[in-house]
């Protein structure tokens, strides 16, 4: 049993809290046996797995089914200094980063491109609406949040190895090059007198959703082929914007099935 905090392997887990360290070793941490659980369920392989003696004799069967490449038994004290949250459940384990392929737009797939997304709950609770809405995927620009944070894995309540999420060294040209393709640009704003029920979605699009603060920037709105809005309250000033996602990916699912239900 590991009970040090100095040895070698804990020293090198304990890096993975942070986003410079993660994307340095390309591995990031999954906290909890749901995360774990989910991992081996959509077949995302593992490199390291800890658990502590309590947790190892409530999951008998599930210990035996993981696959990870390394399993150790570690103490109370050594598995709450891996975990970032306050009340770990007795199990931590590390995954590779892997790169998804983009999934194909066209002919008539929808996916979200978020700029300076900076909440990681809000990215996590918009990954788990992203999937029960069947959208075909997200985008990040390179400057919002990292899709590997402990806290957009426990937001997204493990959907998080559903939705295929890429970032982007440079959003602005990647969603020029879908609009090339033919995919709609739909970005969000507040004075548009366009409502996102105005929008056909049934085509291909791609929807924009900025800076919970700032918005979008002026260079993405630009682009847009239509800009919409989300009529609220005046005495309202915005919305949340993993809120204002679920309003545009349930939309686009409500659609999609009038479209497919409405007889010939």
């Amino acid at each position: 049993m590991l009970t040090s905090l100095q040895n070698p392997l804990i020293k090198q887990l304990r890096k993975l809290q942070q986003t410079k360290q993660r994307r340095l070793q390309q591995q990031f941490l999954l906290e909890g046996t749901h995360l774990i659980e989910e991992a081996s369920r959509h077949h995302h392989s593992l490199d390291v797995l800890c658990h502590t003696p309590a947790w190892g004799d409530r999951h008998p069967q599930l210990l035996r089914q993981l696959q990870a490449q390394r399993i150790e038994l570690v103490s109370e004290d050594v598995l709450n200094a891996l975990a970032t949250t306050v009340n770990p459940d007795g199990v931590i384990a590390t995954a590779p980063q892997t790169a998804p392929s983009p999934p194909n737009l066209l002919p008539s797939g929808v996916g979200f491109a978020l700029e300076r997304l900076q909440d990681p709950g809000n990215l996590g609770t918009l990954i788990r609406t992203a999937v029960a809405a069947e959208i075909d995927g997200l985008w990040l620009s390179q400057d919002s949040v990292d899709r590997t944070s402990p806290k957009v894995l426990r937001a997204s309540a493990g959907t998080w190895f559903q939705m295929p999420m890429l970032p982007c060294e440079n959003l602005l040209a990647t969603v020029q090059d879908y609009q090339q393709q033919g995919v709609q640009i739909v970005a969000t704003c507040l004075d548009s007198p366009l409502t996102y029920w105005d929008v056909n979605w049934k085509q291909p699009s791609l929807i924009l959703l900025g800076n919970e603060g700032a918005g979008l920037s002026p260079q993405l709105l630009d682009i847009a082929d239509v800009q919409v809005t989300i009529p609220i309250s005046p005495n309202a000033e915005s919305l949340n914007v993993a809120i204002a996602a679920a309003l545009l990916a349930f939309e686009v699912r409500r659609q999609r099935q009038a479209a497919t239900s409405r007889p010939d």
